[in-house]
């Protein structure tokens, strides 16, 4: 199985949030490149039974499809987890190096990563890990966004695709494991303005929903 099949796989996966279709653009976005290109590639795909491609229509993983991308996710995200855990790499560098490790993995040495790290559930990002059986839990938080004033929770989940913006969650600790408080929310369209810890913080809307958080610990 080529990388590239590997990769449309996850992302197709991730778009649909692992169930329905997923249109031409919107795959040729995620994956950098011209919708002619993806065609292409979700042709492949169909051709060696791993999606469903129609015209106009889109594209949907079939269940072998859906479990290729689910084995690369698992890779990815215990892999993120044991650089962060055994080796100590910052949380804004474990998705680049996790990008150039997971398809060289091996069955035997993902199993014994797994059971050194002790079956983690989630990686250093909050997202989860899918089991050995490829089970992958769904998420049952809510985003920054959808707090009342004055309620209280505990940051589960931040974006792990962007480098900078991890330096910067990182340097406000607006990361997994954080209690944060939502103490006003303005218009339609003002940031929101949150306690992290001690500090109190500016930010928009747009950021706070793609931040998960959970009740507060």
């Amino acid at each position: 199985m080529s990388v590239a099949i590997q990769d449309y796989a996850r992302e197709i996966y991730k778009l649909s949030s692992g169930g329905g279709r997923v249109t031409t653009s919107a795959v040729a976005e995620r994956m950098g490149v011209a919708p002619s290109s993806a065609t292409a590639m979700l042709k492949k795909l169909a051709a060696v039974g791993l999606a469903e491609h129609e015209p106009y229509r889109g594209v949907v993983l079939t269940k072998s499809g859906e479990r290729i991308a689910i084995e690369v996710i698992r890779h990815h995200r215990l892999l993120e987890q044991y650089l962060a855990e055994t080796l100590g790499l910052p949380i804004h560098a474990v998705h680049d190096e996790a990008d150039r490790l997971e398809h060289a993995l091996s069955e035997e040495l993902e199993a014994r990563i797994d059971e050194s790290l002790g079956f983690p559930k989630h990686d250093p990002h909050g997202d989860p890990i899918p089991d050995a059986d490829l089970y992958l839990e769904p998420s049952t938080f809510r985003s920054l966004d959808e707090l009342e004033p004055g309620e209280e929770a505990t940051i589960r989940r931040v974006p792990d695709g962007d480098s900078s913006l991890l330096r910067y969650l990182v340097s406000v600790e607006l990361v997994p494991g954080q209690t944060v408080a939502l103490k006003r929310a303005g218009p339609l369209g003002e940031p929101l303005t949150v306690l992290a810890g001690a500090t109190e913080l500016a930010v928009s809307r747009e950021l706070a929903a793609r931040i998960e958080v959970g009740a507060a610990e």
